[in-house]
């Protein structure tokens, strides 16, 4: 374990500042959560083979050189290029385990032990040590793990798209993160404990089990109820209007999520008839006559544009959206005072990423390093494992 006056300097005082994490991971869920950690505080070494992390060569699009896909998940990290089949570069990756207070790694499972950097061979000589592993399926599942495969296995896909229509994965590797924030959980509760405790240990994520985590309501109708949920487009299984509608000239999303909301729908679209009609007025009905109150819904709606719909739904305080572009809702973020884009790193390399989700009062989440180019701190990771102190930087 390392002392906190041995370490690779960042910049700030996060809660996590001190703990140095060795991120053996790849693509997006292991680099997701070491990100995560890195933007609390923690000192993460980025560990690459000579070919870099696969998400480097995943473009377009790009900023200048670098794959955005890379950039948008490997901020504020020391990058050092280890090749495990040569003997001095195994050396310091077994050195960099020794020293981790946290490692993380998404290799196939196994595929650590023969390198001497499985969690029972780290473990047998940095007891503290907590060590988290993700898999595609489980460690005793070979099976290759990519989201979009946990997308379709899942059944996620089965509900995604309209009915009679093609299944469709998500516009985003959505397992991929929801067990990169799966791992960052599991790995603050065993730093919680190991602070109890003295102990370290195994932290084990994978994608299927997030999905079925991530599903929420759609596994637990099979779990509960023996229900197999089925695509339904944009519509809501349990609430309506709850989707994309219609309006003068577009769609507008309106979300009546109870009785209430519907109700004061109804009066803001000039139909309060709607709440004394016994197939309206409830949930449970209302779900139930949909295809008959529907028509009324898209009549009523012809009366104003989307942005009119918009500004009158939400002064009476109904939940209402317009179907943004990627870049109309950053803006949209930016208008509401979210300040969603930061720069992170300092001198020449300064990259403008997505902005931690995390406000803490009292700590504040650091952007001191750029997402790192390949073995930029190959040298500076090295001279910290030969014992080097005092302030180190990267380009």
């Amino acid at each position: 374990m390392t002392d906190s006056d041995d370490l690779l300097t960042r910049n700030g005082s996060g809660p996590l500042s001190g703990q140095v994490v060795v991120d053996f991971s790849r693509v997006l869920a292991g680099p997701y959560a070491t990100m995560m950690l890195a933007d609390l505080g923690a000192t993460v070494i980025k560990v690459e083979g000579p070919k870099g992390d696969d998400t480097r060569h995943w473009s377009p699009p790009v900023r200048d050189d670098d794959s955005t896909y890379y950039l948008s998940i490997n901020r504020n990290k020391y990058d050092i290029v280890l090749d495990f089949a040569d003997a001095e570069d195994l050396a310091a990756a077994q050195a960099l385990a020794a020293r981790a207070d946290i490692i993380v790694e998404n290799f196939k499972p196994g595929g650590l032990k023969k390198f001497g950097l499985d969690y029972e061979s780290v473990s047998a000589a940095n007891p503290e040590v907590v060590y988290a592993s993700i898999t595609g399926f489980g460690a005793d599942n070979p099976l290759p793990g990519y989201d979009l495969l946990v997308q379709a296995m899942s059944g996620f896909m089965s509900i995604t798209g309209s009915p009679d229509g093609s299944p469709y994965r998500a516009g985003v590797a959505v397992f991929d993160v929801i067990t990169g924030l799966h791992t960052t959980i599991g790995i603050l509760a065993a730093v919680q404990h190991r602070t109890v405790t003295g102990e370290g240990q195994l932290v084990e994520t994978n994608l299927m089990s997030s999905a079925m985590s991530g599903l929420a309501n759609q596994t637990a109708a099979y779990a509960a109820a023996r229900v197999t949920p089925t695509r339904m487009g944009n519509a809501h299984p349990s609430l309506y209007p709850y989707q994309p509608m219609e309006t003068k000239d577009g769609k507008i999303i309106i979300a009546a999520a109870n009785d209430g909301q519907f109700a004061a729908l109804a009066k803001a679209l000039g139909r309060p008839d709607w709440c004394e009609d016994e197939r309206f007025a409830k949930a449970k009905t209302r779900n139930a006559h949909r295809d008959e109150l529907e028509p009324e819904l898209l009549e009523a709606l012809q009366a104003h544009t989307a942005q009119e719909w918009f500004d009158k739904l939400t002064a009476v305080g109904l939940p209402c959206a317009p179907i943004n572009s990627i870049s109309q809702g950053v803006e949209r973020a930016r208008d509401l005072g979210l300040d969603p884009i930061v720069e992170t790193g300092q001198g020449e390399r300064v990259i403008p990423t997505i902005r931690n989700p995390i406000r803490l009062s009292k700590s504040e989440v650091a952007y001191d390093l750029a997402p790192p180019s390949l073995g930029a701190d190959s040298e500076i990771v090295r001279a910290w494992l030969r014992g080097s102190s005092g302030e180190q930087t990267t380009d």
